[in-house]
């Protein structure tokens, strides 16, 4: 893919990284002239999950074949704008710190499986459901067939 990055008017919007459209937040402007194979990948996988599903960071890295879920949390956190970023997860289902509220709302719109917060629960956020919202990588994706026919063929454990 061609490298490239637009700023219509000024608000994160409008802007765009790899074609992908950004939904809000920054983005490093080194890291956009600069997006390394290792993160186009990433980010491809990531636009993979279908709505209402999840993978984590680790998944994400298994599927990948390379690196490790802190590797995915740095493309993440760098790149994660221009995709949608709140299906890559803890494994422990917790809501990504300081975008919790932004990420229960796609939650809810994509009716991804949700675990009410204990009471005992800091801010009694839910939790993500991992048993239910986990996606394997294969079944049901944005991209079933083309997931279906790499030569890996496995995909993420559940």
């Amino acid at each position: 893919m061609s490298q490239h990055r637009t700023s219509g008017d000024g608000t994160s919007g409008d802007r765009t990284i790899h074609g992908r459209a950004i939904d809000g937040g920054a983005i490093d402007d080194r890291a956009v002239d600069e997006l390394p194979e290792y993160a186009e990948r990433v980010l491809d996988v990531t636009e993979l999950i279908p709505p209402g599903r999840v993978m984590t960071y680790g998944d994400v890295a298994e599927w990948l074949g390379d690196g490790g879920p802190r590797q995915v949390g740095r493309v993440m956190a760098l790149y994660g704008a221009a995709v949608p970023w709140w299906r890559v997860v803890r494994a422990d289902g917790a809501l990504l710190p300081g975008h919790e509220l932004r990420a229960l709302g796609h939650y809810r719109e994509e009716s991804t499986p949700l675990r009410e917060a204990s009471r005992n629960a800091e801010g009694h956020l839910p939790r993500l459901d991992m048993k239910r919202a986990r996606w394997d990588g294969v079944t049901g994706g944005a991209d079933a067939d083309a997931s279906a026919g790499r030569e890996k063929g496995g995909g993420a454990h559940t």
